[in-house]
């Protein structure tokens, strides 16, 4: 009889502890909920449970599925900095206060978007003047996993002196215009993670389904045999063991020992390159939360690869917006910065990865909707990966999001190439300056220019501005120009903006093959 009943006896235990509301993460006390559009709300209880949300003098209600969860949608209210309280009961109650209306945004990508307040240029005195309490930040942790997600450790709080520290710098930064001029709450959700490829950021099975990405693909799934495997684990043990060898040594000799410790097989595997992982572990349990759009700062560990960065980041983000189900909302991003060393010699200087890396995010503003690039070619630092001005970073990512989604008529894009033409040894090259007019910075002489002729050799080119928006380009040494580049290099020295502060965005008129275009086999 005992035996025949113990599973009767599991069953109701199990149901009797999932008899209680529960809600994920990003949905809590202290939350922005977006203005002007149906909001989401979701959660889990009991099967079949019957869930009523009730908001000012809305009242929705949904059953939780088989699968326990159950989902709302609120009505679109105008914003409201009066704190407000919503209310949900199912098996059990909950409250959620403090809750404000108004712009909700993500901010995601690697370091340079992780980057804390703290880490900035004046952190002192940004961290003492963020009493904000009105903006409201969230940081998802960093999980990565093949194994999908459907919540995370965190919660929304008042931004303050003692909360933003440890936020997104250009988060915060972006969040903080938004909040100044347009006067409404500001939600920011920081889900970046330093290091992480783009890849990991989009949906596994999707990529999968692209003949783009068969490489990728296929190096991927190779690259996760390998490090499954049993040889794979030894060969780690014994390096392991090597390295505390040579640790316990130096310790012995009083020798400083810097060396790393082996990567585990499993490292890559629970990390921030492998495809899907960071969906799954950190993207997922945030998709379906009200937003009014995207800022993103990523590309640096793309930056081998940037001839398929053409496809992957504009891929990545359609497959955000197919699974926001929100439409074409805005997505921001920052080109990458200037970075390495400068180099003197012209056909060096050229062969930058990280010049490919920012046309293809250039290539990225034609091939979608609603999206756009700030350009901060000149807000990098040579030695330091991780430039702690990212208070400009953040003012060019806003000025878009004023311009094309609030209404405010301010210059927000930087000049872009428009066409180059060749005769008696000189290159014209025009931009299209979005209005605005071209001057030089720091100096009277146009730096950053080089030009080839026939033998794709590059030098180092003379230039000067010849109205608005063109820019007259030689050298001595080049009889019949036939291609000009500008800023092509990992750390640029160029000085070409419009008066309205903005930089010329790098480019090239040749389309010669890309350093980073996979081989042939």
């Amino acid at each position: 009889m005992r035996l025949l009943t113990l599973p009767v006896l599991l069953v109701t235990l199990a149901l009797t502890a999932r008899a209680e509301l529960k809600l994920p993460a990003i949905i809590g006390d202290n939350m922005v909920l977006q203005q002007k559009q149906t909001n989401p709300i979701w959660g889990w209880d009991t099967p079949g449970t019957e869930v009523t949300v009730k908001f000012g003098d809305q009242s929705k209600s949904a059953k939780a599925g088989a699968d326990g969860k159950w989902t709302v949608k609120l009505d679109p209210v105008p914003a409201n900095a009066e704190p407000t309280t919503i209310s949900i009961k199912g098996s059990s109650a909950k409250e959620l206060k403090n809750v404000l209306v108004g712009e909700v945004w993500i901010c995601s990508g690697q370091s340079n978007m992780q980057m804390t307040v703290n880490g900035s240029w004046d952190a002192d005195l940004e961290t003492a003047t963020a009493k904000y309490p009105k903006i409201r930040l969230i940081t998802v942790p960093n999980v990565g996993t093949q194994e999908p997600q459907q919540d995370f450790k965190g919660q929304w709080v008042e931004c303050s002196p003692q909360t933003v520290g440890g936020f997104s710098a250009v988060g915060f930064f972006y969040g903080r215009v938004l909040h100044n001029v347009l006067d409404v709450p500001v939600g920011l959700i920081n889900n970046s993670w330093g290091g992480s490829a783009a890849e990991a950021w989009v949906n596994r099975g999707e990529l999968e389904k692209d003949p783009r990405f068969k490489l990728l693909m296929d190096n991927t799934k190779a690259y996760e045999t390998r490090l499954s495997s049993d040889a794979a684990k030894q060969k780690y043990e014994a390096d392991l063991a090597a390295w505390k060898q040579q640790a316990d040594a130096a310790k012995q000799a009083g020798k400083a020992f810097t060396t790393r410790a082996p990567a585990a097989p499993y490292a890559w595997l629970r990390g921030n390159a492998r495809p899907g992982n960071i969906y799954n572990g950190a993207l997922l349990p945030t998709i379906g939360y009200g937003i009014k759009g995207a800022i993103w700062y990523q590309g640096e560990s793309n930056a081998g690869r940037a001839f398929e960065y053409a496809s992957l980041f504009p891929f990545m983000i359609q497959n955000w917006r197919s699974e926001w189900q929100q439409g074409d909302f805005p997505f921001y991003w920052v080109q990458l910065a200037d970075y390495m060393v400068e180099k003197s010699d012209a056909e060096q200087a050229t062969a930058s990865q990280w010049a490919e890396l920012r046309e293809s995010q250039t290539k990225t503003q034609s091939a979608l909707q609603n999206g756009g690039q700030a350009v901060i070619i000149d807000l990098g630092e040579g030695n330091d990966i991780h430039p702690k001005n990212k208070r400009d970073v953040a003012e060019r990512l806003a000025r878009w999001a004023l311009a094309k989604d609030y209404g405010m008529k301010l210059p927000y894009r930087s000049p872009e190439f428009k066409s180059a033409e060749f005769s008696g040894g000189t290159a014209i090259v025009t931009l299209d300056t979005f209005g605005g007019t071209l001057r030089t910075v720091d100096v009277n002489d146009v730096r950053g220019f080089v030009i080839c002729g026939e033998d794709k050799k590059w030098v180092w080119a003379t230039a000067k501005i010849n109205g608005k928006d063109k820019v007259e380009v030689s050298a001595a040494s080049v009889a019949k120009p036939v291609a000009v580049r500008y800023a092509w290099s990992d750390n640029p020295v160029c000085n070409l903006f419009t008066t309205d502060g903005l930089p010329v965005t790098p480019f090239r008129s040749d389309d010669f093959e890309m350093l980073t275009k996979p081989k042939q086999p």
